[in-house]
């Protein structure tokens, strides 16, 4: 007769080990996969990777350099800027339908919550560079280009965090201005955008962040800001003037980041 003291159930230790186990021979197989000869490894790539590294260290600061990296500087803010603004103005509207907060009725709530995630998730699907070339082929090489590129799938990014935000939102002091007679609308103006707001504005920020980046990557297409002088540096292997430019595009990110802290600080002062 089998004792059951000596049955031992599978416990989700043992799942981690199975989990480790499948994920180390997948990177094993992969690796064996990999083609280790000459074409994979570049022979002259640690002595160029030295030459950029210590290129970091002599950025050129002459006063044309500097100059054109101001003004690069603020193409890119102004790109990224804009651009959080057209995912705000698309994200917003879009992102509190898709939480189903305002929606009473099931059917009603179900088709809203559907629609808005779909058209979310078509924004967010496609990336950044994928717009741009369709922006380029519509508009131009144009700061309308770049703008709409960051916009349209930082639009779907937003409006997806920020119905979710707004769902989490704690449902007790809802009820309380529910059960005053407050409409749905009333609750969700006085109740739960509030509550959610320093979550909302933490998130805005720190996609203002990638937006700053993304503004950069836009310069890679043709579209200006400080990537496109990156890539003229880099084109030309004036790593030095390269640096200087990533150093101004750290900056920005920096600045961005010193920005939020103090809004977030004050917020919850």
């Amino acid at each position: 007769m089998l004792r059951l003291s000596r049955i031992t159930p599978i416990t989700s230790v043992d799942n981690r080990k199975w989990l480790t186990l499948i994920l180390g021979g997948a990177l094993v197989l992969s690796l064996l996969q990999v083609d280790w000869g000459s074409s994979a490894v570049h022979t002259g790539g640690l002595a160029a990777a030295g030459e950029i590294i210590g290129s970091a260290f002599t950025p050129r600061v002459d006063i044309g350099t500097l100059g054109k990296a101001f003004s690069e500087a603020w193409t890119t803010v102004a790109l990224a800027v804009a651009g959080l603004t057209v995912a705000l103005a698309i994200g917003v509207p879009i992102g509190v339908f898709a939480s189903g907060v305002l929606a009473r009725e099931t059917r009603f709530k179900v088709l809203n919550i559907g629609a808005a995630r779909f058209a979310l998730a078509f924004f967010r699907s496609i990336h950044e560079l994928v717009w741009a070339w369709i922006f380029i082929v519509a508009v131009g090489l144009s700061p309308m280009a770049a703008v709409l590129a960051i916009g349209i799938p930082y639009a779907g990014i937003l409006g997806r965090v920020y119905a979710d935000l707004l769902q989490d939102v704690p449902e007790a002091p809802l009820q309380a201005l529910r059960s005053s007679g407050a409409s749905e609308w009333r609750v969700f103006l006085y109740g739960r955008l509030p509550m959610a707001t320093p979550d909302i504005l933490s998130y805005t920020y720190y996609r203002l962040e990638c937006g700053i980046r993304a503004a950069a990557v836009m310069g890679f297409v043709g579209l200006g800001g400080l990537g496109t002088e990156i890539q003229l540096s880099l084109q030309d292997l004036d790593y030095s003037r390269a640096w200087t430019f990533l150093y101004f595009l750290i900056a920005l990110v920096a600045l961005i980041d010193i920005w939020s802290s103090m809004v977030r600080r004050r917020i919850a002062a």
